[in-house]
């Protein structure tokens, strides 16, 4: 058990909006073995593609690297994008010999919340219920009859056995539906991907360092028992999910062969933002969210941590290795064009 167990869960919570954007789901993907298949400005959309030509097989690698540099200094940048096929084999060979080259892996940004180890053990039968609606309201309860009757035809097909996420808010059960509905159609998290790369620095001994930033959470039982109490307005971000399993299924599976082909001109074609632009108002305008400063502002903040720790790692080595999320490197708001700002020539992959 870490030390940020009592609101692990919670941040969680909070970074569920970051994986809206791909569908990933939160658990561990399992290991990989072979290949099948695979936010910001709003790009134009990908033409459609007939499901025979979405299936990939073989070893497939990933798309190419963006190069930050300033002179003798460089950074290298993968991208990562979730959901990947489930079970993908990727030739990591490429990525390995850039690491292996750099004196430094920086990991990609996140928020760490810290509770304290034996504060944390007395706070886990709180966490008991967090997933469900105030007031042991049901699902059909507060959805409109419309949303949920689409939800009772989806959830026949992706969670026919599962009773309990009737008794989830929409935005919980939204992300139990879009885990089954990825996993039934072959999807799954790019965690893989990462641990591949943290396991390649490892091997070469190269330094692997976390970006973004930490917080204290100054009294985490009471903050657990405020969000089980409070309301969301979280039906937009429900709807959405609903929206992308309904008729975006096959679209998500042509992106996921872009990223696994490495077809870097397919992968500016996705829009990134809309169901992660709900799931994030969702989350950042509940009440606990607003009462509590540190959860404020937090994909700025972490922005402007990921950008410190690129400067310095780049004014230090003369190569470091970054990994981003996809939709934090494309765009006008994304990160490596905030470097280009800042004087850095920044190259993409052909």
């Amino acid at each position: 058990m870490s030390k940020r167990t009592a609101c692990a869960l919670y941040l969680a919570v909070l970074a569920l909006p970051a994986l809206a954007q791909t569908g990933a789901p939160a658990t561990e993907p399992e290991p990989a073995t072979a290949a099948v298949h695979p936010t910001d400005a709003a790009p134009p959309e990908m033409g459609d593609v007939a499901p025979a030509q979405i299936v990939v097989s073989g070893r497939r690698p990933g798309p190419g690297v963006w190069k930050v540099s300033k002179g003798e200094h460089v950074m290298w940048v993968f991208g990562t994008y979730s959901p990947l096929p489930a079970a993908m084999e990727w030739d990591s060979s490429r990525i390995e010999r850039l690491v292996a080259n750099s004196q430094e892996v920086l990991m990609p940004p996140n928020a760490s919340g810290h509770v304290g180890f034996f504060r944390g053990i007395t706070l886990l039968p709180s966490l008991i219920g967090l997933k469900k609606n105030p007031n042991d309201a049901a699902l059909r309860d507060v959805v409109p009859p419309e949303v949920y009757a689409r939800w009772s035809g989806l959830k026949s097909k992706y969670l026919a056995k599962d009773e309990d996420v009737e008794q989830y808010r929409p935005i919980f059960a939204g992300q139990e539906l879009m885990q089954a509905g990825m996993k039934q159609n072959g999807l799954a998290s790019s965690g893989i991907v990462v641990k591949t790369i943290e396991g390649i620095a490892k091997k070469n001994k190269v330094k692997t360092s976390k970006t973004g930033f930490e917080f204290d959470v100054d009294d985490p039982r009471k903050m657990i028992k405020e969000f089980k109490q409070s309301q969301m307005d979280d039906v937009a971000c429900f709807t959405k999910t609903l929206d992308t399993l309904d008729g975006d299924i096959e679209r998500m599976r042509t992106r996921a062969a872009a990223w696994a082909n490495g077809n870097v001109a397919e992968i500016r074609g996705i829009n990134f933002a809309e169901r992660e632009d709900a799931c994030n108002s969702a989350m950042m305008d509940s009440t606990v969210a607003r009462s509590n400063p540190q959860f404020q502002d937090m994909p700025k903040r972490l922005r402007a941590a990921w950008l410190e720790s690129a400067e310095k790692s780049l004014a230090s080595n003369a190569s470091t290795f970054a990994i981003l999320q996809m939709k934090d490197i494309l765009g006008t708001r994304g990160y490596l064009a905030a470097l280009e700002e800042k004087g850095y020539t920044v190259e993409s992959p052909k």
